[in-house]
């Protein structure tokens, strides 16, 4: 399953298994506040994947943030 969020005035695809246990809702606001506390808070190499992100991908609790280059793909973990 596909769904759009906004981030930085961009729009990107989360991509989630369709056997996820969690609430796609809960998921989805744990995902946000976790980017946005990263963009202010995170280190350089996560700073630079989020600034490049097209894409992320749901497995269990963790995120896999896609970006152009694909060695500033990054794993976040969501719990």
């Amino acid at each position: 399953m596909r769904i759009l969020i906004n981030f930085q005035n961009v729009q990107v695809p989360v991509y989630f298994n369709a056997e996820t246990k969690q609430p796609i809702q809960r998921t989805l606001k744990l995902l946000t506040s976790a980017l946005d506390n990263k963009l202010r808070n995170g280190k350089n190499a996560l700073k630079k994947c989020l600034n490049s992100l097209i894409s992320i991908e749901i497995e269990g609790s963790e995120a896999i943030l896609h970006s152009k280059s694909e060695f500033d793909t990054v794993a976040l973990s969501l719990y």
